[in-house]
């Protein structure tokens, strides 16, 4: 075969360091924009981004070339940075280690993507680590509860 063809959607979550509510309201949506921009620029391109003041979501159409680790690491240290420069105030700003990534078929992402966008609604239901458990629950991820949060 000659060329390459690939159709890779991942569904990733990453929390603020230590779940704190560190991604404020007046800067949230610029953040995502940025976080687009990052993704077209570097890996792919994010279908969407969404979260609240403590996580984020992101349906992620990644590219072969890079590993899912190496993504991520960029697209945190990337975001990370552009939010110490444009907001100065948010100087506590920062990812916590580790990620969840989840692989989609093309059949469920819009579901994904009605998911990411209600972040909200959702939350006003389950706190973000009921919901980060019951993600790794869902795609049979194996995990010691010790350990997620440390």
């Amino acid at each position: 075969m000659g060329h390459t063809y690939a159709n890779i959607l991942l569904h990733v979550v990453f929390s603020t360091k230590d779940r704190r509510p560190l991604i404020q309201d007046s800067f949230r949506p610029r953040l995502y924009e940025y976080m687009c921009g990052v993704a077209r620029s570097e890996f792919g391109r994010a279908i969407t981004v969404g979260g609240t003041d403590n996580h984020i979501h992101g349906l992620l159409s990644i590219g072969t070339d890079l590993s899912v680790g190496e993504i991520l690491a960029k697209w945190e240290s990337l975001s990370s940075g552009w939010v110490h420069k444009t907001f100065p105030d948010a100087r506590d700003f920062g990812w916590q280690p580790g990620y969840g990534a989840f692989s989609l078929s093309q059949s469920n992402a819009e579901k994904v993507i009605q998911y990411i966008e209600s972040q909200a609604d959702h939350h006003k239901r389950l706190t973000f680590e009921e919901e980060f458990l019951t993600l790794l629950k869902r795609h049979r991820i194996q995990f010691d509860a010790e350990h997620v949060w440390a």
